[in-house]
């Protein structure tokens, strides 16, 4: 298994383009995504749990229910939620794209992103979809890729290459997330593409038992979006035996797909609303996983915590206190916390309480842009990693005049 270039366009039989069509005021920013399949493809899909959902939420979730698609568009820049006649819009743009590119509206899922309850005229669209199906090409992932950002700084895309049964398959993803991100799926838009033969079934399978340990253990701001959604198309262009149930060539599946959204859960993280700095928290030794993800996500979403990683302050009571309200089960007699980046390892905290350690090393551990929070406990053998990034002056700025 390796890291190859390509994006959503690494697998084979996929194309992508992005291109401004006017929902963004601004004109030097895409704001509408195509990915599209040469082959029917299987799809699988998950999305927020917030019960306020975004329209496109509701037309995918029908159009994928036979398991089946062959494109995903999606614009930014308006989220197309709380509005009298999102439905119709969202509807209207599978019709529309669909026309474009010969196929099913059926066969489409929808997306949006941006600001919610204002209402998306279809116009943009409409004019758009000819130059945004005309344009798709092996080498558009990047485009796709600008074209769902909003507050998102960086882009966020990954493709591996593994081996199942002798063939090479590919699997490749874009993302978007920097806001209104917190751990109870999806928290985010991801778009998943594969040539990996494997069915409906197992592709929601397996999607489904990852999103428990990547996307749900990611938090900016305790912000559950209104549409956040994970989805995922696989052709079977790679020639594979078709994956139908779990055995060997399923775990290798398994394996590229989690390699795959961990790489984009760091990206997300990392680039969360106005951070300056990725934080990672393991926490290992918990009694059973449940309590462990319990405990990384209080620590993770912890606004006193953030707030210290931001000032690079080694204050690890702040940690010991999220645990401690955290609801797990915990003996904090047995905590023991680090504080780790590339410039080395320094424990702070032993049998739940602090040791002699130097302020100045801690300080220049902290200072670097990719921390580590362990957490080592004693009470089982469970262990688990959640991500979140730092809480700074630029995220009220930059929340403070979202909409205006």
């Amino acid at each position: 298994m390796k890291i190859i270039e390509g994006g959503v366009c690494a697998p084979k039989g996929f194309l992508a383009n992005g291109v401004h069509c006017g929902i963004r005021k601004n004109k030097t920013k895409k704001d509408l995504a195509l990915i599209y399949s040469e082959y029917p493809a299987s799809a699988a899909a998950v999305y927020t749990t917030n019960k306020v959902k975004g329209a496109p939420l509701t037309v995918t979730r029908q159009n994928i229910s036979d398991g089946s698609a062959r494109a995903i568009i999606c614009n930014s820049g308006n989220a197309n939620t709380c509005n009298a006649n999102g439905i119709e819009i969202a509807s209207r743009t599978c019709a529309l794209i669909a026309d474009e590119l010969n196929i099913s509206p059926s066969d489409v899922v929808v997306a949006s992103t941006g600001v919610i309850g204002q209402p998306l005229d279809i116009e943009p669209i409409k004019n758009s979809v000819s130059s945004l199906a005309g344009g798709l090409n092996k080498n558009g992932s990047r485009d796709a890729a600008e074209g769902i950002m909003t507050t998102d700084t960086r882009l966020k895309e990954i493709a591996i290459s593994f081996d199942i049964g002798g063939k090479e398959c590919r699997i490749g993803g874009i993302a978007k997330g920097s806001g209104m991100i917190h751990p109870n799926m999806a928290t985010m838009l991801v778009f998943i593409t594969t040539d990996c033969a494997i069915s409906s079934e197992m592709l929601g399978r397996a999607l489904s038992s990852d999103i428990a340990s990547t996307f749900n253990m990611v938090s900016v701001d305790g912000d559950t979006s209104t549409n956040d959604m994970v989805c995922v198309l696989a052709n079977g262009a790679a020639g594979n035996d078709e994956i139908v149930s779990e055995g060997e060539d399923f775990n290798a599946f398994m394996k590229a797909l989690n390699t795959l959204t961990v790489d984009l859960c760091r990206k997300i993280a990392g680039d969360g609303e106005g951070a300056s700095k990725l934080l990672e928290c393991k926490v290992s030794g918990a009694l059973d996983l449940e309590n462990a993800k319990i405990i990384a996500k209080s620590v993770i979403c912890s606004s006193l915590v953030k707030t210290a990683m931001f000032g690079s302050d080694a204050n690890w009571g702040r940690i010991l206190c999220a645990i401690g309200y955290s609801g797990a089960s915990v003996d904090v007699d047995t905590v023991e916390v680090s504080f780790e980046s590339a410039k080395g390892e320094i424990l702070v905290c032993k049998n739940g309480a602090g040791v002699d350690f130097s302020e100045d090393k801690a300080k220049e551990i902290l200072l670097e842009n990719e921390i580590v929070i362990n957490i080592r406990l004693g009470d089982g053998n469970a262990s688990t990693t959640a991500w979140g990034c730092d809480l700074t002056y630029e995220y009220v700025r930059i929340n403070g005049d979202y909409r205006t």
